[in-house]
Order: C-alpha cells, then structure tokens, then sequence
C-alpha cells in the first residue's frame, strides 16, 4: 500500500529535519575540532639519553613520541635519541594551514638543524616520518649522517596520486584512507566521539599508540596524507641524495600499506643502499619486532 500524502510528507520532513540536526552536531564537532592559529611554536621533541651519537625519530601518520619510545627507549644507554612530534600531530601545534612536504621539512629544519650544529645526526623514521626524512636528507645533507627508513610508502607516481590511492585501498578499510570526507569524518568523529575508547578499540595496538591516534585534527590528518603520501613523488630526492649517504630500508614483506615492491624499485634507482627484509611482518614493524629494529638502527650506525 502506497504511503498516504500526509504521511509522506511527514517522513519526509521528520527525515531532512534529522538529517539537518547530524549536519549541524557534525560542523559543531568540526569546529571544536578546527585548527589553532599557527602560532610559531617549534615542534615538541622529547630527549633520551646523554651520551653517544644522536638520533632523530620520526613517527608515521597518527604516531607520536611514544610510538618510538617504546620501541627505541633501551637505545639511551649508548646514544642521544631525539624523539619528534611532526606538524599536526601528538604534541606539536596544529595550525590551520596546508600540510606540504615543504612546510613539514621548514618545521623538522628549526629542531633539527640546531641538533646538528656540532655533527649530523642520524635521521630514522617510520612510515610519513621515513618519507620526510628522506626528503629532508636531500635537501640538508650536511646535517644528515645517515638514514634508517622503516616502512618506507614509495610510489612512483608523479603528482596525481592515483597509483598511491590504488595500492592503499586494497588494505582493510581503505576506501576510507582515500577518499578525503569519510577519512575526515573518521578522524573527526574518531577524536570527539570515541576518542575515550580508542585503547578498547584498538587490538592489539599498545594503549599509548592507540591514545595518540587522536592527537591529530582532521585538517593536519587529511592534508597531510595527501600532500605528502598521495600527491608527492620521492623519486627526485632519492636521487639528490649524496652517493656518500649510508641509506638502510627496514622493511616486512607482509606490508601492505608499503608494499615491498616499491623499495625495490629504490634500489633500482640507488644500489648501495642497504635493504632488509623481516619475514612475516607488516607496516606496524617498529611494535611487532623491537629487537630486530633496535639491531638494525645500531648496525646500520656501523655503514
């Protein structure tokens, strides 16, 4: 039987009536949630140890300080270890701005070239932290010692981002990774609403990694997901780096977020690079094998 006239004008408006409420409670949440002015303030680095050459740590996206304290924390009995919140994430500010690789290396410069006044450093990242670093490695060399790249996403892709996009979204959920509003809204929704149960949510995530999943906005996480994981091509820096530069890949080949492929295509462009291979694991290889990656970082100190 056909909905009577009065009726259905009745579901109709009770309907854009709820859909103009979730509307407005959403542009609420995205305004409690909007970006601070960008003030200046440098990026947060937590500091460990007191002797011995220094490393600087990048997280992936959505990863802070804690992510690598809990991995390279036993590290700080025979070296210096500086642990850095990128732009927009765990500690750092968030302004409302665009998260391009260039504004992401003009903030790591203030911390980390005073860091490397004396000597350069040691530059390990994970993940986004692997992609600036190494970007930062072929724009300031002189400050750079050598780089330990773990989970490195690389793509050949020019600035269209589509082979990027195309490998992301055969991981679990990854029409939300990239498709920009549901991702958003993931972030969005994820730190205003349920935030508070992220650890009971999370698996087997450690509960400090699961906590600082909601340490970013949805401006600095979409912007920079797509500024410098989809739209930007490494392939130039990964030549401007000098041929002297001791360069090691730590990869699993189970990593579906980066798949190993794309590092191999790395050594195609760069041979003396140093590529290792852990069996059976994933992106998370930094909290899945921590004495391996600990080994790793010290060896690759030795090239």
């Amino acid at each position: 039987m056909n909905m009577p006239d009065r009726s259905r004008r009745r579901w109709i408006k009770r309907t854009v009536l709820g859909v103009g409420i979730v509307s407005l409670g959403i542009a609420a949440l995205a305004v409690a949630d909007a970006d601070r002015a960008d003030s200046g303030t440098p990026l947060f680095v937590r500091r460990l140890g007191e002797g011995g050459p220094l490393l600087v740590f990048l997280p992936g996206i959505g990863g802070t300080t804690r992510y690598w304290e809990l991995v390279v924390a036993p590290l700080q009995d025979r070296f210096r270890l500086a642990l850095v919140d990128l732009l927009g994430f765990g500690r750092s500010p968030k302004p409302w701005t665009t998260y391009s690789v260039s504004r992401h290396l003009a903030e790591l410069e203030r911390v980390i070239a005073p860091l490397a006044t004396n000597e350069p450093v040691v530059l390990v990242g994970h993940s986004l932290g692997a992609r600036l670093g190494l970007a930062y490695a072929a724009r300031h060399p002189a400050q750079v010692r050598a780089l330990v790249l773990v989970s490195m996403p690389y793509f050949a892709d020019g600035d269209n981002g589509d082979n990027a996009k195309r490998v992301v979204g055969r991981r679990d959920h990854g029409w939300i990774w990239t498709h920009m509003v549901p991702f958003a809204l993931a972030c969005l929704l994820g730190r205003r609403l349920l935030g508070w149960a992220a650890p009971m949510l999370a698996g087997d995530l450690p509960r400090e990694v699961a906590e600082d999943m909601n340490q970013m906005t949805w401006r600095s996480s979409t912007s920079t997901m797509w500024e410098v994981i989809y739209r930007y091509d490494l392939t130039a820096d990964v030549l401007r780096l000098p041929p002297s530069l001791a360069v090691t890949f730590l990869h699993g080949d189970q990593d579906e977020s980066a798949p190993l492929e794309g590092i191999r295509d790395v050594a195609r462009l760069r041979p003396s690079v140093a590529v290792h291979v852990r069996e059976g694991a994933d992106h998370r290889l930094p909290l899945k094998h921590r004495a391996w990656v600990r080994e790793q970082i010290v060896a690759a100190m030795a090239r």
